[in-house]
């Protein structure tokens, strides 16, 4: 004799409300990192700040940031 299988339904999940969309607001963001850095009026050539040498990308990094620095040009 042959034993019947019982055939299993799933039951359908109970829907849920979806939560009402909250309207986003633009601000203005700050700069990368939260630096502002200002070059305006200054005197200074890129020979003056770089040297008359090449440098590496990674040089100038160096040299960029010592220059900021030392003449207060962040907002930090």
């Amino acid at each position: 004799m042959a034993v019947k299988k019982k055939t299993i339904t799933k039951k359908a999940a109970p829907k849920k409300k979806a939560a009402p969309k909250k309207k986003a607001t633009k601000t203005k963001k700050p700069a990368f990192g939260g630096y502002a850095i200002n070059f305006a009026g200054r005197k200074e050539t890129v020979e003056q700040v770089f040297g008359k040498k090449p440098i590496a990308p990674s040089e100038m990094t160096k040299k960029i940031w010592a220059f900021v620095k030392s003449n207060s040009l962040s907002n930090r």
